[in-house]
């Protein structure tokens, strides 16, 4: 097969049920090899999109390419048996009648002369040798989802297509199986498609981040890229715990209620923005009145502090589990991550860097509506 760099690639794709609009002009590019978390809040169109991949949905417009070969454009349609996918339900959506081989087995020819080899060489990838005679409801909940993954990778598809595989397992559980599942992943260079309303998992599965919002695609990067310099407000508010100061932009930084942050940013001076920060770029000390703890919480390792600043705005603070501050406290507080930031001017990022660093260009991006 010809390589492709994009196993994926969809191009304005739009569906509507009724007058509703689950899915806006959507592009999306999955990397061959790689595994892309799709993720977004419940509602946004994640899973229409991933059916509409599957096949299992038709797009009332544009255009999918599956391994460099056009599956859906117009009134052309592959249908799903001829698509080289394979897909993981958050149900696992077993046969119940069947054994574990059986059930892996299924969609391979059956008279294959390596059949029964190809059956044994993923039960061991899966860490289920030994347990091919075993019926579904033998099995606990993830070794459910180890069959499901192993019978999606049997007939070595193009893309694997993951819809919450995750949801119905307990946290320690999830935990141990997406660990398992992103390192079969990796193992076999499978490419993937991860769909999640998770923002951990996303963060830990995906080799790159699509975050999806009202239908719509609004970045796609690295996961610490993306976290880092979300492009929009919602991802920087969905993506983790989000504070938006407000500062004035001057020839020495970003002047804030609580102080200079020492950050350059690409705008004219006098410029007002919203400065992205999270906890740990907020800094809490005994030596100042800048601030009142008004919330303490107790996070094992950290103890996360809620702090009002004067203009009655209340942002967060992490701090070592052996940290003093109680609520009550007056406290200083200031703002110096040493590292950029991402500010909003307009609704669009820009991204502030520290003064003695060159400042880096976000490529504009228009907002969803």
């Amino acid at each position: 097969m010809t390589h492709v760099e994009y196993a994926i690639q969809c191009r304005g794709l739009w569906k509507s049920y009724d007058a509703t609009t689950v899915v806006c002009d959507l592009h999306l590019s999955v990397r061959a090899g790689k595994i892309t978390s799709l993720l977004g809040p419940s509602g946004c169109g994640k899973t229409t999109v991933l059916r509409i991949i599957a096949g299992l949905e038709i797009a009332d417009r544009g255009t999918i390419e599956i391994g460099g070969r056009v599956v859906a454009r117009e009134r052309s349609y592959v249908p799903p048996e001829r698509r080289q996918i394979g897909m993981v339900f958050q149900d696992f959506a077993l046969f119940p009648h069947l054994s574990v081989a059986e059930n892996i087995a299924y969609g391979l020819p059956p008279h294959s002369p390596d059949r029964a080899g190809r059956v044994h060489d993923l039960l061991v990838l899966v860490g289920l040798a030994g347990l091919e005679s075993r019926m579904p409801h033998e099995m606990s909940g993830g070794q459910q989802q180890r069959v499901a993954l192993a019978r999606a990778l049997a007939r070595q598809p193009l893309v694997v297509l993951l819809d919450e595989p995750f949801s119905n397992l307990d946290a320690d559980m999830r935990q141990q199986l997406r660990e398992e599942m992103r390192e079969i992943l990796r193992r076999t260079r499978t490419t993937a498609v991860f769909v999640t309303h998770d923002q951990d998992e996303a963060l830990f599965m995906g080799d790159e981040v699509a975050v999806m919002h009202a239908g719509r695609i609004e970045q796609v990067d690295a996961p610490e890229h993306i976290f880092q310099m979300p492009r929009t407000r919602f991802i920087a508010s969905f993506l983790g715990r989000a504070d938006f100061v407000p500062a004035t932009v001057t020839a020495d930084g970003l002047l804030t209620e609580v102080g200079l942050v020492p950050l350059l940013a690409p705008l004219p001076a006098g410029s007002t923005v919203d400065l992205l920060v999270r906890a740990d770029d907020v800094t809490i000390g005994s030596r100042g009145d800048t601030g009142v703890i008004v919330a303490r919480q107790f996070r094992g390792t950290h103890l996360l502090y809620r702090v009002q600043l004067p203009s009655g705005r209340v942002i967060h603070s992490s701090a070592d589990h052996t940290a003093p501050f109680q609520p009550g406290m007056r406290v200083a507080v200031s703002i110096d991550p040493g590292h950029p930031l991402v500010c909003f001017p307009d609704g669009e990022a820009v991204v502030a860097a520290p003064v003695e660093c060159p400042v880096v260009e976000v490529p504009e991006v228009t907002p969803a509506s």
